[in-house]
């Protein structure tokens, strides 16, 4: 029966419906996406910076190897081609749909978990020196001790965001989310040993942790702020997929867990009907049949492979 409903909802034919059901969803997005840009203005937590602590501070500040605006085209983009190239060899506005929400609600979960911590924090990057001091020369405090910066205001604020990484965070949340779809669709967990499907799973993972490795290199982050910022972006990651998708091991992992509601809901209604029409009494059989495979050289196959269908035609055998 799924084999049978493929390509029968699309985007032209349901995409709006599935997106009315789902209104109050896209409008807390629009709703994540301006706390974020609003915690993005506000001015984070100065911790204090005394000298003695300028030591683990003094390394080289300088452009970072991966912009902040790459940091989207990763996370966002890359599992946007993946989503549609899917959906243009099945056509179904479920997996789509709900791939797309899904990863929209790792990433701006995460963006927003992410930037309140660093704004509550204020922890300094390990270049904080040169942003507050570009001249080389320290000022601190007669009294207190603290730093006296007179660097670029701009630069000064984002030295006091060093935990968590961002830039580690949004990559984690969105390339893990598609490792997770990935495995659904390829059937990772199908017990038959293929590693080669483990691989393809790992790489978005691969991706997201040299982003973090490259912002400990460029000197903008901690290690400690690369690994909690990854923790963070992973269990987003997780959290947001299950939401709509059934887990990889299951069965039913391949599809999201509104497909089979609409399978079921489907079935219900047809049996419901064939009830209300029918006389008394009388036993019938189920509108869906397994018919015989026809192999390719034209014989007919009785006993198909249980493995090669899906999870719904199982069930009817």
């Amino acid at each position: 029966m799924s084999e049978i409903l493929l390509g029968a909802h699309t985007l032209t034919s349901h995409g709006v419906k599935v997106a009315r059901i789902h209104l109050y969803d896209w409008l807390i997005l629009v709703f994540l996406v301006v706390i974020d840009g609003l915690l993005n203005f506000i001015e984070p937590f100065h911790r204090f910076v005394g000298e003695e602590m300028m030591t683990d501070l003094k390394f080289p500040f300088h452009k970072d190897t991966i912009p902040f605006w790459a940091v989207p085209f990763l996370a966002v983009l890359l599992p946007l081609v993946i989503f549609s190239i899917y959906y243009y060899f099945r056509k179904d506005v479920y997996d789509f749909h709900h791939a797309v929400l899904g990863l929209l609600f790792s990433v701006l979960v995460t963006g927003v978990i992410t930037d309140s911590i660093k704004d509550a924090v204020g922890r300094p990057r390990p270049n904080f020196f040169w942003r507050c001091f570009p001249d080389g020369k320290a000022v601190f405090d007669r009294i207190i001790g603290d730093v006296v910066c007179h660097g670029n205001e701009k630069y000064i604020k984002e030295g006091y965001k060093s935990f968590p990484s961002g830039h580690t965070s949004w990559s984690f949340a969105g390339l893990s989310f598609l490792s997770w779809y990935m495995s659904g669709k390829i059937r990772v967990f199908d017990r038959r040993g293929h590693v080669a499907k483990l691989c393809v799973v790992f790489l978005p993972v691969l991706v997201a942790a040299l982003v973090g490795v490259s912002r400990v290199d460029d000197y903008w982050h901690h290690w400690t702020d690369v690994f909690a910022g990854a923790l963070i972006g992973s269990t987003m990651a997780a959290f947001c997929y299950l939401q709509f998708f059934p887990s990889p091991h299951n069965d039913e992992g391949w599809a999201p867990h509104a497909y089979f509601q609409m399978l079921a809901d489907r079935h219900a209604a047809q049996s419901s009907g064939t009830r209300a029409i029918s006389p008394h009494g009388r036993k019938h059989q189920t509108h869906i049949e397994i018919l015989p495979m026809v192999s390719g050289s034209g014989s007919v196959d009785s006993s198909p492979d249980i493995e090669a269908m899906t999870p719904w035609k199982k069930t009817l055998i």
